[in-house]
């Protein structure tokens, strides 16, 4: 299991999100110790749907998260 440290959205200046682009955010995990970490970016869509916000306790499962 991993808690969401943090959630970095990207910054597109003021041209904004490519047309056609689907938003992604970079996700940052730590371990239950906190000692490892690791970065995945996940649809910020995925992320609203799912209520994955930072403090979550998730899963990486099939390679998505899930919210525990």
């Amino acid at each position: 299991m991993y808690i969401v440290k943090e959630i970095i959205e990207p910054d597109f200046g003021c041209e904004g999100l490519p047309e056609g682009a689907e938003l992604c955010c970079e996700v940052v995990l730590t371990d239950e110790d906190g000692k490892n970490s690791v970065t995945v970016k996940v649809r910020d869509a995925e992320l609203y749907e799912k209520d994955i916000v930072e403090g979550s306790v998730v899963e990486i499962e099939n390679g998505t998260l899930r919210k525990v």
